[in-house]
């Protein structure tokens, strides 16, 4: 086993490749734990997408030691919660219980790690709940929108498609595609366990090395993942369908998380679109640009933009619901307009100082929790490489100076590199317009068995 610490983090390698991340706060009878796979969306090839969604479904239908409904039972009885997600790059698992109620947490990862079943009759029940989570998906016009985006702006690597997977692909993948996935990427040198919270690491470290010392390691394949190849000009997409109002979706293809270009442009959506808590949840700033020109001129009813955290490139988004009367070609316009004056060097560092301030209190804020910790931790062993780039990031927010701003906004924001789409809402065969929510589609797919 190999050992080291720093920034209160102490980072472990047992002897069959499982890295382990523990850091002792002692401020409430608390712990978290979490187990993140190193395999997401972003690994699925054609025919498979959304395998790993599903194996992280199955993987709440129990195994001999711990039959389905037991553990439910059991974590919530003990004053605990449990859950899971998959996301574009990873598929995590969590309990957060009172620090003395545990080892209900490890013995349940360190058992489902090996031990998951994988009934046949549970598959095709769960083939019939995931079909069904899509369908309730497809109900909004901004899923359509943002899937036939994101299809179009990933023509090659695995963020083309969404994580709740292709409705063919679910409705043909077997039982032993998902025990093949499952088998393959659910090893020890394949995950990173997180602990934060009311322990003694020497404690936590030997009873992980108990359960989870002896499963063996796998033969890891080489992860699927082929890179996007550069874009060569501006792409358009538009939906026609039934719904309440038109949207307008604006991608630019923007670095990884790891890149020095994305905490620059961070800050610049912190400016633009308001701050916002690390991986999302913001304060719905109305004082940003954005709103200033766009919903307070009542072009739009809505807007929200962002960037993704994720470990290839990806998208810096913008997402407007259009005001009734409003058309699609003067709010792109309007749009363009904000975004051209970022290009043109227009923000002022009074921007930049207001904006730093409201995201390093936000990430303060979003990243408190002995739950979140655990998971930001895990989650930048992953896909940066060391937990340290979670422990730097307001270190990094400090240093981005104007300059970096209007740099980013100039190489970043421009027509070739970005991918448009139009929402237009048609009319059902009665002549009436649909309902339907305008809820933007998350980057993780959270479940308890949903």
């Amino acid at each position: 086993m190999t050992t080291n610490s720093k920034n209160g983090v102490a980072r472990h390698v047992l002897a069959n490749g499982l890295i382990v991340l523990l850091k002792e706060m002692h401020k409430a009878p608390i712990i978290s734990f979490w187990v993140l796979y190193r395999v997401g969306s972003r690994n699925e090839p054609s025919g498979k997408t959304g395998i790993s969604h599903w194996v992280e479904h199955m993987m709440f239908k129990g195994t001999p030691n711990f039959p389905a409904g037991v553990l439910d039972k059991l974590i919530d009885r003990e004053g605990g919660v449990w859950n899971a997600q998959t996301s574009l790059d990873y598929t995590a698992y969590f309990e957060t219980m009172p620090a003395d109620r545990i080892d209900v947490a490890l013995r349940a990862e360190a058992d489902r790690m090996i031990n998951a079943q994988f009934d046949p009759s549970e598959v095709e029940s769960e083939r019939t709940v995931i079909i069904s989570e899509r369908q309730g998906m497809e109900n909004s016009p901004s899923f359509w929108l943002g899937e036939e985006v994101q299809a179009a702006a990933f023509r090659v690597h695995g963020y083309h498609h969404e994580i709740i997977g292709d409705m063919a692909d679910l409705e043909t993948m077997t039982r032993d595609d998902l025990y093949a996935h499952y088998r393959t990427y659910y090893a020890p040198n394949n995950a990173i366990i997180s602990v934060v919270g009311d322990f003694e690491s020497a404690a936590m470290l030997k009873r992980i090395e108990e359960l989870f010392g002896h499963i063996p390691p796998a033969e890891l394949p080489k992860p699927f993942v082929r890179p996007e190849p550069p874009q060569q000009g501006e792409r358009r997409v538009r939906v026609e369908r039934p719904g309440p109002t038109p949207l307008l979706s604006v991608v630019y293809k923007v670095p990884a998380v790891t890149h020095p270009d994305w905490i620059k442009l961070f800050m610049l959506d912190s400016i633009l679109g308001g701050a916002s808590g690390f991986g999302g949840g913001g304060v719905g700033n109305k004082t940003s640009r954005l709103y200033q020109a766009l919903v307070k001129t009542e072009l739009v009813a809505g807007m929200s933009s962002g960037l993704y955290p994720s470990a290839d490139p990806f998208l810096y988004s913008f997402d407007l619901t259009l005001r009734e009367g409003r058309t699609l070609e003067e709010v792109e316009a309007a749009l363009d307009a904000e975004l051209a004056k970022a290009i043109n060097g227009e923000i002022a560092q009074a921007e930049l100082e207001k904006a730093r301030k409201q995201a390093r209190a936000l990430f303060a804020y979003s990243t408190e929790s002995v739950t979140n910790q655990a998971f930001w931790l895990a989650y930048f062993e992953h896909v940066a490489g060391s937990y340290e780039f979670f422990l730097t990031f307001e270190e990094r927010l400090l240093a981005v100076t104007l300059e970096d701003i209007h740099d980013v906004a100039r190489r970043y924001l421009r027509p070739q590199a970005r991918t448009v789409g139009w929402f237009v809402p048609t009319q059902d065969a009665n002549g009436a317009q649909e309902d339907a929510a305008a809820e933007a589609y998350p980057q993780e797919e959270a479940d308890n068995d949903e």
